[in-house]
């Protein structure tokens, strides 16, 4: 018991105590003396000083990390580097990446020598016959080779050298992090194929044969609990009981790691091992006690959480849940279904767009998407307060409403489900930006093989929930002989499978307009 309360203890400090990052804790221990402003402008200008030749020193080792070729005094430079870089402030980290992305990149004077070159040769037979068309075949030969290294920016050096490097992996992460954060809020063309190329590399290191898959438990050490608690993005974890109840009886988590990352996993998820495929999140969170294990015939994936924000755009959740499956069904084979229980993030969103737009577009042009007789039942509802709205503005006033007071009456809750599952429906099944589902998460499964299965009403009643969904959460299902080809049709002509159930209020629109 002790044990489990040092741990305890040691799980609830670091996650509460988060460490200051370096330029924060800079900023804290700066002593201003008092006196004339004199002495505080003496203090800025030394400051800039100071900040202006710690950047050309960082600068300085990320040239001499991608240009020195003595091997033993590499991992010095990188190690000046990768200290050096975590010292600059934001400001100063773009600058230093637009220099990276701008000064390091291929040499295009080569490039398009060697596209003259190669646009010059006569194109030899497939198989030469004799000495000059074997030498002409050799030719070409020879510039592609120096076309593919040319292609090549200097920068891959770097990328590759901190990639072999103690801690290099973790901190390419960092690096791409501070990359996608800034494209987010300006596009800027060198930057970005500084990340395509980053992004590239890191697809190929963190392969799944290079990913171990571990069963995360209690009796792991507190710094790796610690991470789940931190980085849990769907259901926050609410206390340490919370915690425990998510590792132990009926439930598993599972992470990738890799061993350049020791003691973190990159990705987990956690599963629920259930009687039936769950409608909402609180029979997962705080339902107690679980069914014996021996009774579950569901496993349902309830949250996926990344902890690497420099991942991003890289699928490892695809590889992850394909591997559980496997895990689960060979450990527990009264197992038959798989499932989820997700969020909708985007669909509230989308829906307010809907019905904002809609009043302001005349009424020619505006897209009524409210039902006859879902209009009826909400001005009937709402007749005393309708005051001559119609019924979107009626309906974006609920949704909008402080508190989410629509969700105070049975009355309104009974109204607005069948417009709010309907059009939920139509938003996941029909609504596609690029011929890919619009809603983040249901495009994450639908691109690994599964089918949307079910929706639920009134499934999570949180802040969050609310705000993102309606509380409307779906169960996505993956039917193991079905995963490639859903995936391959979805991937080729962005067909989403759907069960009788969720396709017939999409059906039922249609046939009432």
């Amino acid at each position: 018991m002790l044990g489990m309360n040092k741990k305890a203890l040691a799980i609830l400090m670091r996650t509460k105590m988060r460490p200051l990052s370096p330029a924060s804790s800079k900023i804290s221990h700066m002593q201003l003396s008092p006196g004339g402003g004199n002495k505080l402008s003496t203090q800025n200008a030394n400051a800039s000083t100071n900040t202006e030749r710690e950047f050309e020193v960082v600068r300085e080792s990320m040239n001499s990390a991608i240009t020195m070729n003595k091997t033993e005094v590499l991992d010095a430079l990188l190690n000046d580097f990768s200290e050096g870089y975590f010292s600059l402030s934001g400001e100063n980290r773009r600058k230093l990446l637009l220099i990276l992305a701008r000064e390091h990149d291929l040499n295009r004077t080569q490039v398009h020598e060697l596209i003259k070159q190669y646009l010059g040769l006569e194109i030899p037979h497939a198989e030469p016959t004799n000495h000059e068309e074997e030498s002409r075949l050799a030719a070409f030969y020879r510039v592609e080779r120096n076309l593919r290294q040319a292609l090549k920016p200097m920068y891959e050096v770097l990328f590759e050298r901190l990639n072999t490097h103690p801690g290099g992996l973790r901190f390419l992460s960092i690096i791409r992090a501070d990359i996608v954060s800034i494209l987010e809020e300006e596009s800027i063309a060198s930057l970005r194929a500084l990340d395509s190329y980053l992004k590239e590399k890191l697809i190929t290191w963190l392969s799944p044969a290079a990913l171990e898959l571990h069963q995360i438990t209690w009796d792991d050490p507190a710094s790796l609990l610690e991470k789940i608690v931190a980085y849990e993005a769907v259901h926050p974890i609410s206390n340490l009981i919370d915690l425990k109840r998510r590792l132990g009886v009926g439930r598993r988590c599972f992470g990738y790691l890799h061993p350049a990352i020791p003691g973190e996993p990159l990705i987990f998820i956690e599963v629920a091992l259930m009687k039936n495929v769950a409608q909402t999140i609180q029979e997962v969170l705080w339902d107690d006690p679980p069914i014996p294990e021996c009774e579950a015939t569901c496993a349902l994936f309830y949250s996926i959480s990344s902890t690497q924000p420099g991942l991003k755009g890289i699928n490892l959740g695809k590889f992850l849940i394909k591997r559980v499956i496997d895990l689960v069904k060979k450990d527990m084979p009264n197992i038959s279904t798989f499932a989820t229980l997700s969020p909708i993030p985007g669909y509230m969103q989308w829906l307010l767009s809907k019905l904002a737009s809609a009043e302001r577009s005349g009424s020619t042009f505006r897209e009524n998407i409210l039902e006859p007789e879902e209009e009826r039942s909400l001005l009937d509802v709402l007749q005393e307060s309708a005051d001559g709205k119609n019924a979107m503005e009626i309906m974006w006033n609920l949704l909008t409403s402080t508190n989410h007071e629509w969700t105070k009456s049975e009355r309104l809750i009974s109204v607005l489900e069948a417009p709010l599952m309907r059009l939920c429906a139509r938003y996941l099944l029909k609504e596609k930006k690029r011929g890919r589902g619009l809603d983040s998460v249901a495009n994450f499964h639908l691109q690994n093989g599964a089918m949307v299965g079910r929706l639920n009403w009134m499934a999570d009643q949180s802040e969050k929930g609310l705000l993102q969904s309606g509380g409307i959460m779906v169960n996505y299902v993956y039917r193991l002989e079905n995963i490639e080809e859903n995936a391959q049709s979805y991937f080729s002509t962005g067909h989403i499978h759907a069960s009788c159930d969720v396709s017939r209020f999409v059906e039922t629109g249609r046939s009432m307009m």
